[in-house]
């Protein structure tokens, strides 16, 4: 009876902290990109801030940009110059080297317009990371955030895709398709049909590595936008080393995600059924979310200074493709040791037959660039 009382007691403060940790003040703005458009050695990108809050202006003291420029994967120096359009309301400013304070309300917007001017043209194996560090001020305190961004001339690859094929057993072979690095202005759908159209045949099965889906929808993180507490950093002690939840903005990432009581009653009975003989349980019990999340260093640069979660709206997306382009799609997590996770796929292909073809991990998420593989049978 009293043991029964204390869980009970533990589950109820430990329920008392997820909603503190829920409701605890932060900022609710956020950058979403909308487009950009290259014109030789200039581009434009279009954003917008909007302030989720339903009752809370928030403020914008500081709003910089910063800029990363790869020359066949290295870091180069480049010459720029940079000037912003705000579009507030009826009221348009252009800013060239001061940030004035911008105020957005409650559940409302404002447009920014970045033109930058670099020094040389883009190729097709160039790519710039776009670094914003801003500053948010409001009820919450004052909050620096640094989101980033990719942006690429992909039209220079698709007009000359370049395919690599690669055997993998007596019945298929891989063929990999070598794209830019991609980023959060690529539509997913689009980039995929792009990519894929004219080379595809009738029994072809197409696949896409979950992290650079994950990416083109967004879903990644810089550490210095959370806040950690004092609890991630004692849970993520309970993980191996190498695990993405063995640090504390890792752990930090998916208590956001699903709380603390969930994580902390799997971990127990996690460590239950791991000193029986059975493992996995943990990942089980929270789902896919602690599975997927990939911790800086985890994927391709400039994204290895960054969290990376799984993918979202997987089913549709897969179904979206194979109306699109015909045949069976698949969304795999795959690493060098042989580990296969089938994320989804829009048809029924034997899970067997996926793992085994996918073994050889042809999808190389990292410095191959060749998200995209289509399975073929040879005699096809």
């Amino acid at each position: 009876m009293i043991l029964i009382k204390s869980l009970i007691f533990i589950t109820f403060i430990l329920l008392v902290v997820d909603l503190i940790l829920k409701i605890a003040p932060k900022s609710n703005l956020e950058i979403i990109p909308k487009k950009y458009n290259f014109n030789k050695n200039e581009v434009t990108i279009d954003l917008k801030i909007f302030n989720n809050s339903k009752n809370k202006e928030t403020m914008i003291p500081r709003f910089d940009l910063y800029i990363d420029f790869f020359e066949n994967g290295k870091l180069s120096e480049i010459i720029f110059k940079k000037s912003i359009i705000i579009e507030d309301g009826n009221i348009k400013r252009t800013l060239n080297n001061y940030w004035p304070t911008v105020i957005v309300k409650s559940k409302s917007s404002i447009n920014l317009s970045l033109n930058i001017k670099f020094d040389h043209n883009f190729n097709k194996n160039n790519f710039a990371w776009l670094k914003i560090i801003w500053e948010n001020y409001g009820h919450f305190g004052l909050k620096t955030r640094e989101d980033c961004f990719l942006i690429n001339n992909n039209e220079n690859r698709l007009k000359n895709r370049e395919l690599i094929e690669i055997p993998i057993n007596k019945e298929y072979k891989a063929i990999a398709i070598k794209t830019d690095v991609l980023g959060i202005f690529d539509n997913p759908e689009n980039t995929v049909i792009n990519y894929c159209k004219d080379i595809i045949k009738k029994n072809d099965i197409l696949v896409i590595g979950e992290t650079p889906l994950a990416i083109m929808q967004g879903r990644y993180i810089n550490p210095k936008n959370l806040d950690y507490t004092f609890l991630s950093k004692i849970l993520c002690y309970f993980f191996h080393p190498t695990s993405s939840l063995a640090t504390a903005c890792g752990m930090q990432l998916l208590i956001n995600k699903i709380g603390i009581t969930r994580i902390i009653i799997a971990l127990f009975i996690g460590l239950f059924f791991k000193l029986i003989g059975i493992k996995g349980i943990f990942y089980r019990l929270t789902g896919s979310e602690s599975s997927l999340i990939d911790d800086i260093s985890g994927t391709t640069l400039p994204y290895d200074k960054t969290i990376v979660l799984g993918p979202i709206n997987v089913n549709n997306f897969c179904t979206n493709i194979t109306k699109a382009i015909g045949i069976p799609t698949v969304i795999a997590d795959v690493n060098d040791l042989g580990g296969v996770k089938i994320i989804s796929n829009s048809k029924n292909i034997s899970k067997n037959i996926l793992k085994e073809i996918l073994k050889k991990n042809p999808a190389g998420n990292d410095d191959q660039k060749t998200p995209i593989v289509l399975f073929r049978k040879i005699n096809s």
